[in-house]
């Protein structure tokens, strides 16, 4: 898999300190709060995973899936599976491995806005504000990507790749 890989973009030392980093900036932002961490499946299930290791505050966790990928191409948001938890009058922090178009945040946005929460807040890994086709800027955000087709730590190519511990890029061959 590794001979899969263009290059390096994000170490998992990295992904590690982003992770902690985050964790604790959501911890002092919602001290004493109630708080619902909802993750994005598949590709957000190990950052995450990660992430709550690294709050330290009471929080509950949930889950949704909305696919926005076929390959490499964004296409139709397929709404795939809803959250169990009661969200309403509580503050909400969607966790997603990347924030490429922004489509399918603004879709999540609607869909809580109509359960009226308290608050609503995205956490993302990566962010590729190059791709965006939304006017959009989530609050924690790990680290910046360039324009490239990234895979790893829960990003995947055709539901492959979600297991390196690292973020590449896939050499062209491989997708096109």
């Amino acid at each position: 898999m590794d001979n899969d890989i263009k290059k390096i973009l994000v170490t998992q030392e990295e992904i590690e300190q982003i992770v902690a980093r985050i964790g604790k900036q959501i911890s002092n932002d919602y001290e004493g709060k109630e708080l619902i961490v909802i993750g994005m499946l598949k590709g957000g299930l190990p950052f995450m995973m990660d992430l709550i290791k690294h709050i330290n505050i009471p929080i509950s966790i949930d889950f949704m899936q909305i696919s926005s990928y076929n390959g490499t191409e964004s296409s139709t948001i397929l709404f795939k599976k809803d959250i169990e938890s009661q969200v309403c009058n509580k503050h909400v922090i969607i966790v997603d491995d990347i924030i490429d178009t922004g489509r399918t945040i603004m879709e999540v946005q609607k869909i809580f806005a109509n359960r009226h929460v308290k608050s609503i807040e995205f956490a993302c890994l990566l962010d590729k504000p190059a791709g965006r086709c939304v006017n959009y800027q989530p609050k924690y955000i790990g680290t910046t990507v360039p324009n490239e087709f990234v895979v790893g730590y829960g990003l995947d190519y055709n539901e492959y790749y979600r297991n390196l511990p690292y973020i590449g890029v896939l050499k062209e061959e491989k997708y096109k």
